[in-house]
């Protein structure tokens, strides 16, 4: 399947704009360092919390490289979601000096 993609700086643009962007990382991964305004949705989790998904925009979907968001994109695109994997994941939007947050999710 082809998966759209955007960087990190498309990324940060989209966000601002109001976009939504999901965190398919595990809860120990998310917790070290985020996205900020991203919400965690773990990628085995994605198929039971479909629900929690806005279905009315486009869904930016990151982890921590690429892989596991380019799967989840995948999915949700078959389901018929306008998803867009993020190119290079957290470890790009880190190296890219974005700002982050870290700790547990208050």
């Amino acid at each position: 399947m082809d998966v759209p993609e955007v960087d990190v700086d498309a990324l940060e643009a989209h966000l601002a704009a109001g976009g939504c962007l999901i965190d398919v990382r595990e809860p120990d991964e998310h917790a070290v360092v985020r996205v900020p305004s991203g919400l965690l949705i773990p990628l085995a989790t994605v198929p039971d919390r479909i629900a929690e998904i806005p279905d009315d925009r486009s869904v930016y979907v990151v982890c921590a490289k690429g892989g596991r968001s380019r799967a989840a994109v995948e999915f949700l695109r078959e389901q018929g979601y306008e998803a867009v994997n993020v190119s290079g994941g957290t470890e790009a939007w880190v190296a890219a000096g974005k700002a982050v947050e870290t700790g547990e999710p208050t």
